[in-house]
């Protein structure tokens, strides 16, 4: 679990800064501080007056940010439209954690570092750009950035929801029909028949299945828990999630549409980051971070060093192979022509829809194969029932 850290340090020209910083450890947060270019004169853990944990989601974090930017907007100062927003929470937890921040930054704490402390309940793309509000002096435009991020965000994950439900109807239906065909069907079979041996080929297979599933139905739940769990263990392992990570967005048919919800998101973080004045190497590093993929994050980090010693954005992300040509040549456009962020919030638009779309074309892809599955169980059952059911109606004749 995240610690948080106030320290007491001075910079290259011997200026005291103050803060705030999160890391897994002490070791890390000294190395961070290095990495700042600052020495620490006095450091100790800070531990939140808030018992609770909580992470936030999507959408109340898109309400919060909506909230915060009208109030700043309206003139409100950071402190009250604090207090304001504490107030208007519903959840306690949610509450306990604003009212922290709220008494922390009347205490004269900088806002970025009253949320830092609070580690993985907001999202280090939400404080850094707070940090680069207060920097530039412009909360309420960056809080507005924020609503629209993360309303764009909940946006794809409720157009997700909903075209998965669909399919995920017809596959518990699939997976019903299947169970009750080979457990409550095929059994009746065996009365047909005076002598087992006259019993179809297919017919005693498919009634063998049947009694295997009846007899056995514990060892197969067992069976599918333990494969479920290995498969989450594995995903766990480094190198197996960077393989899988790697299979979802070069795999046939459905890669080039995961590559598409993945261009979505990540030029919206990238506008966002950018045109709130952060630096680049910042902005890809954030924007990486936010896609949740191992492949695509070591990617990043070649393109990252890439762009520290000179090379343009463009070229490195084209030769990433990551995501299509043509947001590579948008980038290359808006570098040149030096509107990089109006160029970037642009893309984000068309992606979004873009997005959109591949999520609808990627659900779909999965109806046709449901419909072939609980086709082909019919179709089992037919051929199995059918000749069956001919030589009980032969037999009743010849009596």
């Amino acid at each position: 679990m995240p610690m948080s850290f106030t320290y007491t340090a001075k910079d290259a020209v011997g200026n005291v800064r103050k803060g705030v910083m999160t890391a897994e450890d002490e070791q890390e947060f000294l190395a961070k501080i290095r990495e700042k270019g600052m020495y620490v004169t006095d450091y100790k853990e800070r531990q939140s007056s808030t018992k609770t944990i909580k992470k936030f989601k999507t959408k109340d974090l898109a309400f919060c940010t909506r909230q915060m930017a009208a109030m700043l907007t309206s003139g409100l100062t950071l402190v009250k439209a604090l207090d304001i927003l504490c107030k208007e929470q519903e959840s306690e937890a949610a509450r306990n954690v604003w009212r922290d921040v709220y008494e922390n930054v009347q205490k004269g704490e900088a806002f970025s570092d009253a949320l830092e402390v609070h580690g993985s309940v907001f999202p280090t793309l939400m404080t850094s750009m707070v940090g680069a509000g207060e920097s530039s002096g412009q909360m309420d435009v960056i809080m507005q950035r924020l609503s629209d991020y993360y309303a764009n965000q909940n946006k794809i994950a409720n157009t997700i929801k909903s075209a998965m439900v669909y399919p995920i109807i017809l596959m518990v239906l699939t997976v019903a029909v299947v169970i009750g065909v080979f457990v409550f069907i095929m059994p009746v079979f065996t009365d047909l028949y005076d002598d087992p041996n006259d019993i179809p080929g297919l017919t005693k297979v498919m009634i063998a299945i049947g009694n295997f599933l009846t007899k056995h139905w514990l060892i197969m739940i067992l069976l599918t828990a333990a494969l479920i769990f290995t498969f989450i263990y594995l995903l766990k392992l480094p190198n197996t999630r960077m393989k899988w990570d790697r299979f979802i967005i070069k795999g046939p048919g459905f890669g080039k549409l995961v590559v598409k919800i993945y261009t979505a998101r990540f030029a919206q973080t990238m506008a966002s980051l950018y045109s709130s004045g952060l630096p680049m190497v910042e902005c890809l590093k954030r924007s990486a971070d936010t896609l949740n993929n191992t492949y695509i994050s070591m990617k990043f980090r070649d393109i990252i060093d890439e762009v520290k010693s000179g090379e343009t954005l463009s070229s490195s992300i084209q030769r990433a192979d990551i995501f299509d040509s043509m947001f590579c040549s948008i980038i290359f456009v808006g570098e040149e022509s030096g509107a990089l962020d109006d160029i970037l919030a642009k893309t984000a638009e068309y992606y979004d829809e873009e997005a959109d779309s591949a999520v609808k074309r990627l659900c779909s892809l999965l109806e046709p194969v449901m419909l072939i599955v609980l086709g082909i169980v019919i179709g089992l059952v037919c051929a199995a029932f059918f000749p069956a059911l001919y030589d009980s109606i032969g037999n009743l004749g010849d009596q």
